[in-house]
């Protein structure tokens, strides 16, 4: 072959070559461009959210930044169902989503939205009072971010969440985070709404959405504030109720009570030095009777398997098993597991049963709910069946 062939060939060889690497650079980015849309679409749908259906007993829905104007347009700002009855009496406070991923929490305040009725009283309901916790989930745990609930209807989805405010929406953290409360603690805890009361307005936004929700409990003169929440099963406490000493009489009588019924829980003394939370911080700073409701969650323990929709509902987790059989637990956990209708159930019976024990002792300020199922209920039925969206 001569020179000029070569030289053509080596030409030819090379634009081969170069519409090689256009087409495959080509590939890549479609490949990199599709995978892209799809994150961003699973990412933007983590700021649409579920719907809530008001059930027969709500009188009115609203926006937390209506209570405080400087909480308008942002992350933090939440939805607010009031249910109130046509007989004067007492207002009960029921704050779900403090920590998103403890789905009991905000599934119990949920339940109540959707099946309550007030006779007496009024009730005040927040079913996902951190709403910026409820747009990620924690970092390195591979949560799902959202979970299904089978219903005679539709199907419901859930978001999953995180125990903390989006870091999208407030960073960063500082290296020690020191609260209005005067409590030193680590510093990802600026974004753990429980350890950021009495709040700050003009603090972060984890701060501010606190000080929103303690002056909703200011302005509407809460009697009874109930904080719902879940524990792992090796966190001692756990299946409690933590009760501020000027709710600590009501507490125990509710829980020798509930006893009674086969429902066994602790009752513990909210810390004097342990500040920042809900339990402490709304008792010393407005006149409600302060609790807080902890139910068993396997899916928040560091001796479980992967978190999956399974373990979210069922409950159910055979390292824990094991834990039980080693004695490493706070909590009974056999086959049948703590499945969400359990851990739901436990928080509208001591809800329930708390309320009755405050109406006995302050006849002016009673407060009456019906329509809302028993443990009982919801084992035998599911949650779904009540979670249907009501009739039109």
């Amino acid at each position: 072959m001569n020179r000029r062939n070569k030289s053509k060939l080596r030409v030819k060889q090379d634009g081969a070559s170069k519409r090689g690497s256009w087409i495959s650079a080509t590939v890549l980015v479609a490949v990199v461009a599709a995978a892209v849309a799809i994150s961003a679409r699973e990412f933007a749908v983590m700021w649409t959210d579920p719907p809530i259906y008001s059930g027969p007993g709500v009188t009115e829905r609203f926006p937390l930044s209506r209570i405080s104007p400087g909480l308008s347009g942002s992350a933090a700002d939440t939805e607010i169902f009031v249910l109130e009855g046509e007989q004067p009496g007492g207002t009960l406070l029921v704050l779900g989503g403090t920590h998103p991923n403890e789905p009991a929490s905000s599934l119990t305040a949920i339940t109540i939205i959707e099946n309550a009725v007030v006779s007496q009283g009024r009730l005040i309901v927040i079913p996902r009072a951190n709403h910026s916790a409820f747009t990620c989930t924690d970092p390195q745990e591979g949560a799902p971010q959202t979970y299904t609930i089978e219903t005679p209807g539709e199907d419901r989805v859930f978001r999953y969440g995180s125990r903390a405010t989006n870091p999208i929406d407030q960073w960063p953290d500082p290296v020690i985070y020191v609260g209005s409360s005067g409590q030193a603690l680590a510093g990802a805890e600026v974004r753990n709404l429980n350890r950021s009361y009495p709040g700050d307005p003009d603090g972060c936004l984890t701060e501010a959405l606190a000080a929103a929700i303690l002056s909703l409990i200011q302005e509407e003169s809460v009697d009874l504030a109930i904080d719902l929440h879940e524990a792992s099963p090796e966190y001692p406490v756990i299946n409690a109720i933590v009760a501020h000493e000027d709710a600590l009489s009501i507490a125990v009588e509710a829980a020798l009570y509930l006893e009674f019924e086969g429902i066994q829980i602790g009752v513990e003394a909210s810390p004097g030095n342990l500040r920042g939370l809900s339990h402490r911080e709304w008792g010393d700073s407005s006149d409600a009777l302060a609790l807080l409701i902890e139910s068993a969650n396997p899916a928040q323990g560091r001796l479980r398997g992967a978190i999956d929709p399974a373990l979210i509902l069922q409950g159910m987790d055979r390292y824990y098993v094991r834990a039980q059989e080693q004695g490493l637990l706070y909590v009974p956990f056999g086959e049948e597991g703590h499945p969400i209708e359990e851990r739901v159930g436990r928080h509208l019976e001591t809800i329930s049963m708390l309320m009755e024990i405050f109406s006995t002792y302050h006849r002016d300020r009673t407060i009456l709910m019906s329509g809302v199922p028993s443990l009982s209920d919801l084992l035998t039925e599911g949650l779904g069946a009540y979670l249907d969206p009501p009739a039109a």
